[in-house]
């Protein structure tokens, strides 16, 4: 059923950023709902790679990305946050109290803010040219993520891309597959450089078969079931490495979708914000995450639970009008009684 919302702060996007940024406003008593496009909660961490171990979060040396999803809605849950979820927001317009969102299942939220934490925006994956293509991906022949390695097991897989998200899936399932082969067609990967040595090394111990210079050029298979991936040589040399299934991994095509009509300043499909607030040039509405951009910006997700703290703290004067703001650590003050 459609709803009709009051509520102090809108978040846009129910990713990691997007779901810290939850705690933060609630940590400043200020109640939020959050939108989003797919039917649970975690961006690309659910979408892509739940399974992927990320290093990088502060106090967890290493931690799938479905945990720390599951982490951050168990952090978020005591602020009570409405969560709209299958649904995109197709409009924003000012009102005297704020801002009026309008949702794709005829959803209206007032709001006080907006936080737009929309990760890569609308996105999907670079699908390679191939013909037949959409036969083998309602099979699950081709896929763009892995959202289960246990799916790999025994099986016969080949991965094309050169990126980190390819080196590190060939990495991955090497381990359970019967046979991994990386498709690339030049012999330099785009990836962090301990994970191209290990790749190389596993390509030695014949652990990974390598691929290169070779690209995709078509698939054989019949009624939709893969039996092997064409590659080709530049030359037009072609080859069948046999296959239960294809990973193209060539990156995310991204588009802001209906937040590129909301008259914000865009710069290669990201928000520009003010750095000290994460204020876009509409006040009030707020760019955290990798959908913003300012100098020195990096795609980081602990960078964007900081942008979510700064962009909560900013906002806070809008809800709470005259009401001085004394910073306090979460030690001193504890989470806030509900109210």
């Amino acid at each position: 059923m459609p709803a009709r919302v009051e509520t102090d702060v809108a978040i846009i996007g129910a990713g990691p950023v997007g779901l810290f940024a939850v705690f933060e406003c609630g940590m400043l008593r200020m109640k939020t709902v959050v939108i989003d496009a797919l039917d649970a909660a975690g961006g690309q961490c659910s979408a892509l790679y739940p399974e992927k171990p990320i290093f990088d979060i502060p106090a967890h040396p290493e931690i799938a990305a479905a945990d720390l999803i599951s982490a951050l809605e168990k952090q978020a849950r005591p602020f009570n946050p409405l969560m709209l979820l299958s649904r995109r927001v197709e409009r924003m317009t000012r009102t005297d109290g704020g801002f009026e969102l309008a949702t794709s299942a005829g959803d209206t939220i007032a709001c006080k803010a907006v936080i737009i934490a929309a990760g890569a925006g609308a996105f999907g994956p670079n699908r390679p040219p191939l013909e037949g293509l959409t036969a083998y991906e309602a099979t699950g022949g081709v896929r763009y993520m892995v959202t289960r390695r246990e799916d790999f097991r025994a099986k016969r897989v080949v991965i094309a891309g050169g990126g980190d998200s390819a080196v590190d899936w060939a990495l991955s399932l090497k381990q359970i597959a019967a046979k991994v082969t990386v498709v690339h067609r030049r012999d330099k990967f785009r990836c962090a450089p301990e994970s191209a040595a290990q790749l190389k090394t596993a390509a030695e111990r014949g652990e990974i078969e390598m691929a290169i210079p070779y690209q995709l050029h078509g698939l054989q298979g019949e009624g939709g079931v893969l039996a092997a991936v064409e590659v080709a040589t530049l030359k037009g040399e072609v080859k069948a490495i046999p296959a239960d299934f294809l990973l193209p991994f060539y990156g995310l095509s991204m588009e802001l979708g209906p937040i590129a009509e909301w008259g914000l300043q865009v710069e290669h499909k990201h928000v520009q914000v003010n750095p000290a607030t994460c204020e876009t040039n509409v006040p009030g509405v707020h760019a955290i995450g990798d959908i913003a951009t300012y100098p020195g910006k990096l795609k980081l997700i602990l960078q964007g639970f900081s942008e979510a703290a700064m962009a909560a703290h900013a906002i806070h004067p809008r809800v709470f009008p005259g009401e001085a703001l004394h910073f306090e650590y979460s030690t001193s003050k504890g989470l806030p009684v509900a109210g």
